[in-house]
């Protein structure tokens, strides 16, 4: 499938957790959404949503826009009617059978949402139907915009319909949100919008970073890890947590840090050293941005291994993707927290200057989150990866990370 796919995450607010994800499909002219080539762009998609089924949050609610031939062809029959949230936008409201169509899938239980709601009648003829209404914040909105938005708010809670802003991609967006008391957010934002840093002093004091400190080293003291991890009791029970997974296979109890150690090896515990310092306190966005880390971690180290004779390895290509979200977590710039931990020159130069081959891929990986297309194609030609393998080892790379997630550190998400 030559289509890029990302998801992005729906954030209730008032509750603060992460209710959904978005499953975005590039939007260009080549893609499922142009007319013209949407019967051929349908078919290629149904057969990778088929592949992917499994893959695709299935922990939580899917929202995807739908086209007409898709909808035909009963592809949202592939995903649970609980899971899954069928968007529509003008090429279903203005479809002759739109009515026919969306009443069939409503009365087999499946869920709507409406796609940038407009005051006309063929939107408001849609509205038994919807379950949630769609409205686009940007930047810099005039007062009529800001206008138009909150009557669309105010309609939508009128008919007990629940309101998604999406373009929630500053501080700015976000607290306009709020301000039009909309029920959830969507953007770029949300993984760091509401997480507590740790100032810069008391992270450098912390065994989480003398951990960091120690396992980034080239030849890393086994020793001095398991009196780290001992002097913790947080980490401790983290570690033996982890070792005793289904993950690993466990077929006898490991008791001890050294056991864990020798259990989970210097490898994987360099990998997942952020999950050892998660502590489950109800902070969802720290759980969200912990993801982010594990996802952009992932996706670098899959990329890397597509390449021939690239600059970083696909282990420093997996540290370049967990520690960028560092700057989010401590309150300092990131040349400053990069600057005492031994990493390589050319992920210190990614992270901070976007600079190099390892900076492009860094670039890629922000560009693909943010579903912004047109840049993905340059980058991925430049770094000579091709753009029909991207959705697929994404999707991979998202089941890998739920599986880490759920296996190793038990976090059990709400229904």
């Amino acid at each position: 499938m030559d289509n890029c796919v990302v998801r992005q995450a729906i954030k209730d607010l008032k509750t603060d957790t992460i209710i959904g994800y978005e499953l975005r499909i590039q939007e260009d002219q080549d893609s499922l959404y142009n007319s013209s080539t949407d019967s051929v762009a349908a078919n290629a998609m149904v057969a990778f949503l088929s592949e992917n089924s499994n893959r695709i949050f299935k922990e939580k609610k899917t929202f995807m826009t739908f086209t007409p031939a898709l909808l035909f062809r009963n592809t949202p029959k592939i995903f649970d009617r609980d899971k899954i949230v069928i968007q529509i936008e003008d090429n279903i409201v203005i479809h002759s059978l739109a009515a026919i169509l969306i009443s069939k899938y409503k009365e087999a239980g499946y869920h709507f949402a409406i796609n940038d709601f407009q005051f006309t009648p063929k939107y408001f003829s849609m509205l038994e139907y919807v379950d949630y209404i769609k409205v686009q914040l940007i930047e810099d909105m005039d007062e009529n915009r800001r206008g138009s938005v909150a009557n669309v708010v105010d309609m939508a809670h009128g008919f007990q319909k629940e309101i998604i802003a999406t373009g929630v991609n500053t501080r700015e967006a976000y607290d306009l949100a709020k301000e039009l008391q909309v029920d959830y957010v969507e953007g770029n934002f949300i993984s760091s919008a509401t997480t507590t840093k740790a100032s810069k002093m008391d992270f450098m004091q912390g065994n989480l970073y003398q951990l960091i400190m120690e396992i980034t080293k080239e030849e890393p003291d086994v020793e001095m890890l398991e009196e780290i991890i001992a002097r913790d009791a947080s980490l401790s029970y983290a570690l033996l947590k982890m070792a005793n997974s289904a993950y690993f296979a466990v077929h006898h109890e490991t008791t001890s840090i050294r056991q864990a150690l020798v259990r989970v090896g210097i490898s994987q515990l360099k990998q997942w050293v952020y999950l050892l310092s998660f502590e489950d306190k109800g902070e969802n966005s720290s759980e969200e941005l912990l993801k982010t880390s594990f996802l952009r971690a992932n996706f670098a180290s899959a990329l890397v291994k597509k390449l021939r004779k690239f600059e970083i390895t696909a282990s420093d290509a997996y540290l370049m993707g967990m520690f960028s979200t560092l700057e989010y977590m401590i309150d300092a710039p990131i040349e400053e927290i990069l600057f005492e931990i031994p990493i390589i020159k050319e992920v210190k130069d990614a992270l901070i200057y976007q600079e190099g081959m390892a900076g492009k891929l860094y670039q890629l990986i922000l560009h693909y989150e943010r579903a912004e297309w047109s840049e993905i194609k340059g980058l991925a030609e430049d770094l000579g990866l091709h753009t029909n393998e991207l959705a697929q080892i994404y999707m991979e790379c998202v089941e890998e990370v739920n599986d880490i997630w759920d296996n190793v550190v038990g976090v059990k998400e709400e229904e």
